[in-house]
């Protein structure tokens, strides 16, 4: 038999130059260490097969000790950065995601998470350095964004959201995932973990114990689109899974959400964390396991690779929990194949971050936190949050002429105000509203008018109020700690935060030195590991005579200040609590003895504050408005009164979350005051949340929501009140007028909340935000995209005003008549910078996802139909500019999930 001709083997080679370089590469791949060849899950699995039993269980807790016979380092997984890294209190402080979610400007998120990695890398790398990495923020993986939707205002987390739409979060979510992990999420600088998974958005007060009911509509249409998108999109490494129970089930055993979705239908790899102590709320607060033992065996096998233990709170060398994992392999409640799943893939995590094969760690040189280059981001961003709501002519006030300001309200001084919640960054030194009016307005003179005693006040007091006994600046403070009293450690939460502030306390301090101020810096250093007291002594010195407000914000301690007798302060274990207040009067330059002692059994947070106020303050603003040309009112509440789960109840705040929409009644009968007087009035308000402005709308000549800006935020108050910079925010989030326009809070259903469901009159819309320009838009075109079953819309926008500026170009659609559609949904945004006199074309290219909707049975599809289109400054059927297109599509396309 004749066989075909072959072709000699060296004719098929490639040339010599090609065949060396190839012999070269395999030569180097065949001479490298067995691991670099390795993928990451195939070196974990590999290391994971040489542990004991208990050495895997150890790293199932988000502090994993480290194992140095098989070369795995300690761990410390538990890091916050949701606007800012939280670690470090002079990093960069940017504005409350809600406020971030109003610039409507995705690329500008994203470099701000692409900052905060820089800088949230060199502090916990400092750390490392230091010896302390099972130290909370010394890891790489960052429990932020919080992608959870803001349904209801009266939610207290809601300002940590990108507010009450899922288009809009799903982008912003994407932009800051992959700011922060930068743009290999292979090799990420950082891993992002969006949170918490899923459908977890108040109350507070019951986030332990509730079961939430869903339906698979609302599941698909509004609570997982954005987590969606930041898996499968932004390529998210981790998530984290919520405390509630949602149909059934606990969110970290929740099968429908942990692989129906999560693992099988979006394809995720990565890492499952739970929120702190949500695994024992599984069988403790929901009674779905019999005991941790089962709970936490649950959580593995849903899918879940680490626990967020609370007692890491407590000791960072506390591994207790792990032996849950022990038991339930032991006692067959897991088995040894569902445990190294779960540790092999936290492995894989850690080796994507480099960290198990990275030598001595060299300080960067110059420092990145608070950099020139961030500081001015973190003011781009706070001018890009501004939301004008009202405007009748009365802004930007004029820079020259000698004009004559009077600024009231609690918030017009304030610093604490400014940085929102999950930051440790210290506040004494930014630059309040009051000192950005100032800064923007060089020409007039301002005056100052202090409000009466407020539930917002509350400022660290400054370095340069404080003396020592010796004449120093600061105070003296000395670091006790516990006395040993020889009864055997405490192994609960609770029983070791007891301990820590009723045991006795040591007869000599460790350490004691001259601190610049009381607040929650000093806290960082370990001089007290085990908990103790710090007590500080010295004299406060007022800048100027008037009465004032002083206290202390911790959970248990106390002070005394003059002669007035001892306070003690026994606030309970929350992190959220109030400053408790003592009213003096102060001459300026007078020193007044004061002491302070903080216990220190946890979070070692403490602060000195202070507030000057007035005993009479609508008469003071009578009598400032009659030599003034107009009326800056700063108004609004704080992170910590609508907070995360808290002990506070105080009238409109309940645990954390809001029982009304209204301004404190203080506030109401200072603005009355105001109003009063004839002057032209400004309303300033800052908050996390959606505010009751109706009254400022019919009464106040000038409307602006500046949200919790940030460390920049009083400066761009002042330059967005003088015209420096040209508002275009946008509301994230409709302002209702009452809660009673809503459903009940309990309620998940969406019928009835937010812009797409609501149909009633709000004070505000979602999108609404004016400027001091004027655009147009139109006409708009829609077409086939070329790929299958998607739109692309052009539009021009023109700015026809005499003053350069930004606007928001918004597409919203309008559904064909179909059951589970919205009544309008956002489905493109573009934050636009236009000349005067400039026209632009805009593009908006909308995938089949864009135009789908959800059935009442949760098929997400593009229903068959004629499609409205509109784009415009705000939503469709309101008073702005807009154009508007249609398209139809002939056939019902179903879409994965």
């Amino acid at each position: 038999m004749r066989h075909p001709r072959r072709t000699p083997l060296f004719n098929s080679m490639p040339s010599t130059p090609v065949l060396a370089a190839i012999i070269a590469a395999v030569t180097a791949v065949a001479a490298m260490p067995a691991q670099a060849q390795q993928t990451p899950e195939q070196r974990a699995a590999a290391i994971v097969a040489k542990m004991t039993l208990e050495e895997k269980a150890s790293q199932l807790i988000n502090t994993a000790p480290g194992i140095p016979r098989l070369n795995v380092p300690d761990y410390q997984w538990w890091s916050e950065a949701l606007h800012g890294y939280a670690f470090q209190p002079h990093a960069t402080n940017f504005p409350e995601p809600i406020g971030l979610a109003a610039s409507f400007d995705a690329p500008l998120v994203k470099n701000i998470a692409a900052a905060i990695a820089v800088e949230g890398t060199e502090a916990s790398d400092a750390m490392v350095r230091a010896g302390k990495a099972l130290e909370l923020g010394a890891g790489r993986t960052y429990w932020s964004p919080n992608l959870n939707i803001f349904r209801d205002p009266r939610w207290g987390r809601g300002q940590e959201t990108y507010g009450e739409d899922p288009f809009l979060t799903a982008r912003m979510g994407v932009a800051y995932v992959t700011g922060l992990q930068g743009p290999n999420p292979d090799k990420p600088l950082i891993v992002a973990t969006p949170k918490h998974y899923a459908v977890h958005s108040g109350p507070e007060s019951t986030r332990h114990t509730a079961d939430v009911t869903a339906s698979l509509h609302d599941m698909r249409d509004t609570y997982l689109p954005a987590f969606r998108a930041a898996v499968v999109e932004g390529k998210a490494g981790s998530v984290m899974c919520a405390y509630s129970s949602i149909n059934g089930q606990p969110a970290c055993a929740n099968t429908f959400l942990m692989q129906d979705t999560l693992r099988n239908a979006w394809g995720f790899k990565g890492t499952v964390v739970s929120d702190c102590g949500a695994v024992r709320d599984i069988s403790s607060a929901h009674k779905y396991a019999p005991d941790m033992v089962a709970g936490s065996a649950l959580a593995i096998r849903a899918g879940m690779n680490v626990e967020c233990a609370t007692e890491s709170l407590f000791d960072r060398n506390s591994f207790g929990q792990s032996l849950n994992y022990v038991d339930a392999v032991k006692t067959g409640k897991l088995t040894v194949a569902e445990l190294d799943r779960a540790v092999t893939q936290g492995l894989a995590q850690r080796i994507r971050l480099g960290l198990f094969d990275r030598g001595p760690v060299p300080a960067p040189s110059p420092s990145t936190i608070n950099s020139p280059a961030h500081r001015a981001l973190a003011l781009t961003a706070a001018d890009r949050s501004m939301v004008l709501l009202k405007n009748d002519g009365v802004l930007p006030l004029a820079t020259t002429g000698g004009l004559k300001v009077a600024v009231i309200g609690p918030l017009a001084d304030s610093r604490r105000v400014l940085r929102g919640n999950y930051t440790n960054r210290e506040t004494a030194d930014l630059p309040s509203v009051l000192d950005g009016l100032k800064a923007a307005l060089p020409g007039a003179r301002i005056t100052y008018v202090p409000a009466g005693a407020s539930i917002t006040d509350g400022n660290v007091v400054p370095a340069s109020a404080l003396r020592t006994e010796d004449g120093k600046p600061g105070m003296t403070v000395s670091y006790y700690p516990l006395k040993p009293d020889g009864k055997p450690a405490a192994t609960s939460l609770m029983a070791k935060f007891a301990h820590a502030i009723t045991a006795p306390l040591a007869d000599t301090p460790v350490a004691t030195r001259v601190e610049p101020m009381v607040s929650a810096e000093l806290f960082t250093q370990p001089l007290l590991p085990d908990g103790g007291r710090v007590v500080a002594k010295g004299f406060l010195v007022a800048p100027e005579t008037g009465t004032y407000r002083v206290g202390v914000r911790t959970i248990f301690g106390s002070f005394k200040i003059g002669d007035r007798p001892e306070i003690a302060i026994k606030n309970g274990f929350n992190p959220a609590v109030m400053p408790v207040f003592e009213t003096v009067d102060l001459k300026a330059g007078q020193q007044y003895p004061i002491s302070v002692g903080i216990q220190v059994p946890v979070l070692q947070f403490g602060e000195l504050d202070w507030q000057r106020i007035s005993r009479t303050p609508e008469a003071d603003v009578a009598a400032a408005a009659k030599d003034a040309d107009v009326i800056v009112a700063v108004v609004g509440i704080t992170s910590t009164l609508e907070s995360e789960e808290s002990s506070i109840k105080l009238p409109g705040f309940n645990g954390g979350d809001r029982t009304t929409l209204d301004l404190p009644a203080d506030q109401m009968k200072l603005l009355a005051a105001a109003k009063a007087t004839g002057k032209p009035l400004v309303v300033i308000n800052m908050s996390g949340s959606a505010m009751n402005l109706e009254w400022a709308k019919q009464n106040a000549n000038a409307i602006v929501q500046a949200w919790y800006p940030g460390e920049a935020g009083g400066l761009a108050v002042g330059r967005t009140i003088a015209g420096v910079t040209n508002p275009a925010g946008r509301l994230p989030v409709t302002f209702y007028r009452d809660i009673k326009q809503l459903p009940a809070f309990e309620d998940f259903g969406m019928k009835g909340r937010t812009y797409r469901y609501f149909t009633g009159q709000p004070v505000y819309p979602f999108g609404y935000g004016l400027s001091y320009t004027t655009f147009t838009y139109g006409p708009a075109t829609a077409r086939s995209s070329g790929s299958a079953g998607g739109i692309v819309v052009d539009a021009d926008v023109a700015n026809t005003g005499k003053r350069a500026g930004d606007t928001v170009a918004q597409l919203y659609l309008g559904f064909p008549d179909a059951p589970g559609v919205p009544r309008v949904a956002l489905r493109g945004f573009q934050r636009i910078a236009l000349a005067a006199g400039e026209k632009r074309r805009v593009r908006f290219e909308l995938t089949p996802r864009d135009l789908a909707s959800v059935s009442p049975d949760g098929q997400i599809q593009v229903v068959a139909g004629k499609y409205r289109i509109y784009v415009g400054g705000e939503q469709p059927d309101l008073s702005g500019p807009a154009t508007f297109a249609t398209r139809t599509v002939t056939k019902t396309l179903p879409l994965p999930n």
